[in-house]
């Protein structure tokens, strides 16, 4: 196998992690102006995620490193062509850490309620966004013969990309309210249930239609064995919650997301990013690598620290394993750290 196939496998398993791992991050982000009805509900919830937020993102600054490294060309042309909704996924990220951090530095209510409306709009954009900018990249944008994006906003926000934003949002809304489920005990843990079930009927018919839509423009086995299994795994997700079986709810739901993203990257392959002015003027693993010597040098690497990051984070979700609930929020503390 060349060494620009593992990297684009590389960089495939690397966005398949952050988006199941983070996926449920924002889902959290999003019910907290949903699921809580009161403080301590919503720093339950806040709590579930907040040892291990931080290094989920640690995934995406290695894919777009990843993706850098590798193959240069692609990653000049997604970020200059996708600037402006990679700059609303940057700032709300921003606004989104920012909020998690402050929204316990002070005890007024309406300083609370600030950062949670950012922590809710610091999840809800990049939820949507990633999968327009995903959906995008299969599609095709404008591209030209010098590799060069020549397109506008408007080229990305098309019928098969909004529906791409909807699948994301809608499949890491329920994720986040199975890993709420997973993560919590008493009455919060019962609503999360419900509302992962409610939210999983239209979540589930807008994957499918996302799924059916993907595999249809593309046709190859690896597309629809991949679509077929994100089906099956959500849906048996759905079934697990049902059951109240919230460990085996979350691993369709993971699943459901990993086979998405793998779907996605399997359509996209060999390309790296489609011109839809022309196929020639496509990138692809080969016209947008990187010297061999470098990706030498990039696989040794990897080899070496992956591991090391991979079981770092395993480690602390190991550590952070117990479900919590409101019983373990004091009412006499106003200032906390946000990361218990």
């Amino acid at each position: 196998m060349e060494l620009t196939t593992v990297w684009f496998i590389a960089i495939a398993v690397l966005w398949t992690g952050y988006l199941v791992l983070e996926g449920f991050d924002f889902g959290v982000g999003m019910l907290t102006r949903v699921l809580a009805r009161d403080e301590k509900e919503r720093r339950v919830l806040i709590n579930t995620i907040g040892p291990v937020w931080d290094g989920n993102e640690v995934w995406l600054i290695t894919a777009a490193g990843a993706m850098f490294a590798a193959f240069p060309e692609w990653y000049a042309t997604l970020f200059s062509g996708f600037y402006l909704p990679l700059f609303l996924i940057l700032i709300a990220l921003i606004v989104r850490a920012v909020g998690l951090e402050y929204r316990v530095k002070r005890p007024e209510v309406a300083w609370k309620q600030r950062w949670d409306r950012a922590i809710w709009i610091g999840s809800l954009v990049p939820a949507l966004l990633w999968g327009v900018a995903l959906a995008s990249m299969v599609r095709g944008v404008p591209i030209d013969a010098d590799k060069e994006f020549v397109g506008s906003l408007l080229d990305l926000l098309h019928p098969y990309a909004l529906l791409g934003g909807a699948t994301t949002l809608t499949v890491f809304l329920v994720h986040g309210a199975v890993f709420v489920g997973l993560k919590t005990v008493g009455d919060i843990r019962v609503r999360s249930r419900v509302l992962a079930l409610r939210a999983g009927v239209p979540a589930a018919l807008i994957v499918t239609g996302f799924i059916t839509w993907t595999a249809a423009r593309d046709g190859e086995p690896l597309v629809w064995a991949a679509g077929a299994t994100a089906a099956v795994a959500f849906v048996m997700g759905l079934v697990c919650v049902w059951f109240r079986r919230e460990g085996w709810a979350f691993t369709g739901t993971a699943l459901s997301i990993a086979a998405v993203t793998v779907m996605l990257f399997g359509a996209l392959f060999p390309d790296v990013m489609v011109s839809s002015l022309d196929p020639a003027w496509s990138l692809t693993t080969q016209n947008a690598s990187s010297t061999d010597y470098t990706l030498t040098i990039m696989s040794w690497a990897g080899v070496i620290f992956l591991p090391v990051v991979i079981g770092y984070q395993a480690w602390s979700y190991w550590v952070f394993r117990k479900r919590i609930g409101t019983h373990h929020i004091p009412d006499d503390v106003l200032v906390e750290s946000g990361r218990r």
